[in-house]
Order: C-alpha cells, then structure tokens, then sequence
C-alpha cells in the first residue's frame, strides 16, 4: 500500500467511526495483499502461515493417533482380559459353577467367566514351536466374548463347542503354519509324575478356528481351549484358577467391588484391570501431555514470526501510518488495522490446519499403507506396536482445545506491534520510516 493509495482510499475515517469498520478491514486486507516492494514481508507471513497451519494439524493428528491408540488398547484388552479378576484366598475354587452365577446377578456385571490358565510350549508344522498361553473357558463364555468370536478368520466352533478343538490366534497360525483342521502340539512342563519324577505333558488337537482380535501379543500368543479338557491337561479336574468378571462401566470399577464382595459369599482376592495394566496406561497417559506440550511450541514459534512480520509491517507503512493519522485515524484505529493483519494470518492458518488435520485423521491409515508401499518397510511394525492397523480418534473437546490455543497465541502476538504502531504520531512515524 502507498502513499497515493492512502490519499485515494474511498473511505474516510473519522474518530466516531465503529470499532472493526469497513474502513479498518479495508486497509487490514490491502496490507495482506503481496507487492514487490513487500515481498520478503509477504514471504515471512506466508512462513508464518504454513507454520500455524503445520502446528494446529500435526497437534490435532497426534492427538488423535494417541487416543485412537489408547481406546483400541482399551478396547482389546479389557475384551480379551476380565475387568475384575476373582481369585481365591481360603479354599479353591471348586465351587466355580455356583460363584460365577451369583457374581453374574450382581447388577452392572455382564459375564463371570471361570478360567484355567496354563504356559505351554506350542509347535506346528515342520517344528516350529512358540511359548503360548492356553487358556480352558466354557464354550457358552467363548461365544459371549464377541471381540473373539465375531472376529473368527478361517474354521468355526463346531469342534471348541464339541470339546475336542482350540482356538489359535491368527499370528500364531502364521508362524506355525497352521490352518483351521491341523493339529497343533502343546507341551506342559508340569505333567504326568512317574517313578522317575514329574514328565512334561505333551497332546496334540485340532485347531477349529484361528482368530484375530487386532491385537498383536493376543493373537501370537494366546490358544484358548474347552474348560474341562484345560482341566485335565493342566491337572485341575473340577477346579478352575480364578474367575474373569465384566461390568458395563469398566471405569467405574470402584463401587463394584465391594457388591462382588458380598455376592461371593467367601474370601476372594481381587484386582482390577487398572491394577494390572497401571503402568502401561499411566505411561500412555504421560506420553500424551508431553507432547501436547512439545507440539505446542510449534504454534508459538509461528506465532513469533507473525510478530516479526508485523514489526517489519509496521516500519515499512511508517508512512502510511502518518497519513492514516492526519485523516482521522485514531490510535486504536492504527492498531485494530495491524491487529486484524496479524490475526487472519492466525486464523486462516488455523482453519487451514484444522482442516488437513482433520482429512489426515479420515485417512491415516491408507497414508500409512502408502508411505509403507513407498518405502518398501513396515511403517508402525504390529509386532512393536500391538496393532495391526494404525487408529485415529478425534476427541472433540481436544480438537477445541488445540483451536483456541492457537488462536490465542495467534492474537497475542500480534499485540505487541499492533501496540506500537497505534503509539506513533504523525510526525514519529515520518520519522520512523
């Protein structure tokens, strides 16, 4: 904007004229606009622009990731695993059939679900072997659990419900070079005790169905199996080794246990699945404030560069500033038409990182699979990260939050030159070009 733009400009202002006027926006978007004689300005705020736009949408991808990340992890391991574990303390649990059903009446509990749990050593074909975790359930409790059941890849039930077939997760049945109809050998290192001391278990079955829950360490290493033949393999005929109990509310776990308590009607022993798995959520928990933290820095260093820019806005229109004055301009007029400079570059950059944030989190998955493609590797490798597809999951509140960061930082960087170009006189700002 020059000289003889200012003494052209349509409207003229006067010290009644309204906050945000025509007028002020008016001059705000010519200063937007690029000229040769402002090119590294413009290059600066363009900077500037694409920095916001970068920070608002690697914050709001990140912060998606995370707790896409974490819901799924919830979601399978609470699915897989019980979100109270009943164990026995006086006696054992012999009495399982009884104490699952009163545990199931308690109000809020949807599954008690007794279990045998073993380690075993499990080979396929050629020989090929694999700690595992087997582990004997009710055929009836199997199907309830719909983040296994519903999720069957090849074979059926027919033979878990039968009595003579597991269940193998899908990871398992790669590295084992299994399929559904195979006999799959296990080895228990507590088996049969002979004259020449305790022998290791070894039997074979037939491998009904293979599974995948999406979760890595759950389908490489769990083998699930009839109750009563767990039983007899493991050496507990008529005994079970906990119970897995399941409530609508999981993060409400507190005012359930004392309701179990009172329904088990002997001494019991119990953990939670925040007790089991504080480490790793705490941790997930950690993770995420830092880097909202860190990632924040991103938006404040482009932020600074709307102030650097609009310093050199502000020397540059020292002129401008002086005639803007002698028309009529107030102070604060100065200053709104600077403020409303630097805060559309905050704004637009914001929007826009908004919205590619927003289309990434949409489609993060076929960007991994095509970064993965382009650089022949496995971007976020299943066997490190537990999950076989990378998840997003935009939280609102979050979203929000990441906005009006953004756009505040925006706003109070553009104050400071905004204020100093409103504190110049005519004459100063004749002087200050």
């Amino acid at each position: 904007m020059t000289d003889t733009d200012v003494d052209n400009l349509p409207i003229t202002p006067s010290p009644s004229a309204k906050p945000f006027s025509a007028f002020e926006r008016m001059v705000a978007w010519r200063y937007l606009r690029s000229r040769r004689k402002e090119a590294f300005i413009s290059v600066i705020a363009g900077f500037s622009f694409v920095g916001i736009m970068l920070g608002v949408a690697t914050l709001i991808i990140v912060m998606a990731v995370m707790n896409g990340f974490r819901g799924e992890l919830i979601t399978r391991i609470l699915g897989i695993n019980g979100h109270m574990i009943v164990q026995p303390i006086d006696r054992p649990l012999e009495d399982y059939e009884s104490l699952a059903e009163r545990l199931k009446a308690v109000k809020g509990v949807t599954m008690a679900i007794p279990l045998v749990e073993g380690q075993t050593l499990a080979s396929g074909v050629g020989g090929a072997g694999t700690g595992a975790l087997v582990r004997g359930i009710r055929a009836e409790d199997f199907q309830s659990m719909k983040i296994v059941s519903d999720n069957i890849r090849s074979g059926d039930l027919l033979g878990f419900v039968a009595g003579d077939g597991v269940a193998i997760g899908s990871r398992m049945a790669q590295s084992l070079g299994l399929g559904a109809g195979d006999r799959i050998t296990l080895v228990a290192p507590e088996g049969d005790v002979t004259p020449f001391g305790m022998t290791p278990r070894v039997k074979s079955y037939v491998v009904s169905a293979i599974f995948e829950v999406g979760m890595s360490e759950y389908d490489s290493s769990i083998i699930y199996m009839p109750l009563e033949e767990a039983q007899l393999y493991f050496n507990s005929e008529g005994l079970v080794q906990s119970i897995e109990v399941f409530v609508d509310e999981p993060d409400e776990i507190d005012t359930m246990r004392p309701l179990i308590e009172a329904a088990a009607e002997r001494q019991i022993f119990i953990t939670d699945w925040r007790q089991r798995n504080q480490t790793f959520f705490s941790a997930l928990q950690v993770e995420r404030n830092v880097m909202f933290m860190i990632l924040t820095l991103i938006i404040l260093v482009a932020a600074l560069n709307i102030v650097s820019g609009l310093i050199m806005l502000v020397k540059d229109k020292g002129r401008d500033i002086a005639i803007l004055r002698t028309m009529g301009a107030t102070s604060g007029s100065v200053m709104r038409i600077f403020f409303m400079t630097g805060a559309a570059i905050g704004v637009t950059g914001t929007i826009a990182g908004f919205l590619l944030g927003v289309v990434v989190c949409l489609n993060v998955e076929r960007i991994r699979q095509f970064f993965s493609w382009l650089s022949g590797t496995t971007l976020f490798n299943p066997e490190l990260y537990f999950l076989s597809q990378l998840p997003a999951d935009m939280d609102s509140g979050e979203t929000i939050i990441v906005l009006v960061v953004a756009l505040v930082l925006s706003f109070i960087a553009t104050l400071i030159p905004s204020w100093r170009a409103s504190k110049l006189d005519p004459v100063q700002a004749l002087r200050y070009e």
